[in-house]
């Protein structure tokens, strides 16, 4: 199985920049996309980021130019940038990946804990 383990969320006030990462570990054969989604209370989990093996990346229209996903393949780690942070940008933050796991190399969709993200004066 695959683990996400996520890191970097926290208070900061607008304007401001916070770096999220995330670390997959486990037992898999290879990690595809991997991406950041974040759920706002009453609202439903949306993409922000994601980007796949190869490092083709697609935003979310808000966040685009603000906001800059990377990976480090070695490390199956996944980073989000997130610079001139707006109150709406408040919530919690998910990682996901997709995984190809176990001796029939099946595909299974991953997530990690989430994390809090809130940007308030």
């Amino acid at each position: 199985q695959v683990q996400l383990v996520e890191s970097g969320g926290g208070l900061v006030q607008p304007g401001g920049s916070l770096r999220l990462s995330c670390a997959a570990s486990g037992s898999f054969f290879s990690i595809n996309d991997m991406g950041w989604y974040r759920q706002a209370p009453g609202k439903e989990r949306d993409l922000v980021a994601a980007i796949t093996s190869g490092g083709r990346t697609n935003y979310a229209d808000s966040v685009k130019g603000r906001f800059l996903i990377s990976r480090d393949n070695a490390k199956n780690t996944v980073y989000l940038q997130m610079n001139s942070l707006k109150p709406e940008d408040t919530a919690v933050y998910y990682c996901n990946a997709v995984a190809v796991v176990g001796d029939f190399r099946f595909t299974f969709n991953y997530w990690g804990q989430g994390t809090q993200v809130a940007v308030s004066s």
